[in-house]
């Protein structure tokens, strides 16, 4: 189980990022070929309860807490920063905007991580809808 989202290959965190901007076909891949977590959570970053459900019951509540931190949740946040998160919490702060954190990625050479932050962030400055989740 990787534990850390820096473990992917680059190749497999881009596909997370094409599912993040809706592809089924990539979804279904990631579902298929080994990275349910990506493509649960993926479907969380999208406003899906049952996804974020299966990150919280199958071993993967830092994604979930990414999940809620990137709509500015303060316990998913706070949840991130005692368990050692940092790339999360910086991902989490990149997709709201943050210049300070992506930033932070850029001089660590992260451009990956930049890539799905604006994913993340285009995704959720065109919603119409507001999703109701869980308090994390």
């Amino acid at each position: 189980m990787k534990t850390q989202i820096t473990d992917y290959p680059a190749k497999i965190l881009l596909a997370f990022g094409e599912a993040i901007d809706g592809n089924d076909k990539i979804f279904m891949w990631l579902l298929k070929n080994g990275y349910p977590e990506l493509a649960a959570l993926s479907k969380a970053i999208r406003g899906s309860e049952e996804a974020f459900q299966w990150l919280m019951k199958n071993g993967y509540p830092h994604y979930a807490a990414l999940d809620m931190a990137i709509v500015n949740d303060q316990k998913a946040y706070a949840w991130l920063s005692k368990y050692n998160f940092i790339i999360l919490k910086r991902l989490a702060e990149a997709a709201r905007g943050d210049n300070a954190a992506i930033k932070w990625f850029a001089l660590r050479d992260l451009q990956i991580f930049i890539r799905i932050a604006k994913k993340i962030k285009h995704f959720t400055d065109n919603q119409k809808f507001d999703y109701h989740k869980l308090h994390f």
